[in-house]
């Protein structure tokens, strides 16, 4: 855990109009991202437009006010982030 401290929480409030957006940053970013999990209610018959996706950032140094920078910079998305210390 000592190379891999930093939790972000990524909130999607239109999801299907952000997600290609989102997606460009975080490929930009991939090489500090351990665990991605992205998390929506589905179901057979309706989605949600909401979205959630908490990341697990590694690296000696994770350039995370620029990774916050820039999903904030797209409508419609929130972060919140983490350090984990143990």
């Amino acid at each position: 855990m000592n190379h891999c401290p930093v939790i972000m929480a990524i909130l999607q409030a239109k999801r299907t109009e952000t997600a290609v957006k989102v997606q460009d940053v975080l490929t930009k970013y991939g090489c500090y991202i351990r665990v991605r999990l992205g998390l929506h209610d589905a179901a057979l018959d309706s989605c949600s437009p909401h979205g959630l996706i908490l990341l697990q950032l590694c690296g000696d140094e994770i350039p995370l006010q620029e990774l916050q920078k820039e999903l904030e910079a797209i409508p419609e998305v929130k972060v919140k982030h983490m350090t984990l210390e143990f």
